[in-house]
C-alpha cells in the first residue's frame, strides 16, 4: 500500500517518470529473477554446509529437556 501511495504521489509532482516507472517494473524484475534464484540457492547449500557442520555438536550435546 505505501509503494501504491509513494506511486501516486510521484504520478502528482512528475507524471512522467512516474509513468516510465510503472513501465520499467515489470522489466527490472524480469532481469532481476535469475539473480533471485541463485540466491535462493546459494542460501540453500550454505545452510546444508551448516548443518553437516554443526551436527557433531548437536549430537553431543545430547537431548534437550522439554
Amino acid at each position: 500500500m505505501a509503494a501504491f501511495v509513494l506511486w501516486c504521489i510521484l504520478f502528482i509532482l512528475c507524471w512522467p517518470v512516474a509513468l516510465l516507472a510503472l513501465v520499467l517494473y515489470p522489466l527490472v524484475w524480469l532481469i532481476m529473477l535469475p539473480f533471485r534464484i541463485v540466491g535462493i540457492a546459494v542460501h540453500g547449500v550454505f545452510g546444508l554446509l551448516e548443518a553437516m557442520l554443526l551436527l557433531p555438536v548437536r549430537l553431543l550435546r545430547g537431548p534437550r529437556p522439554i
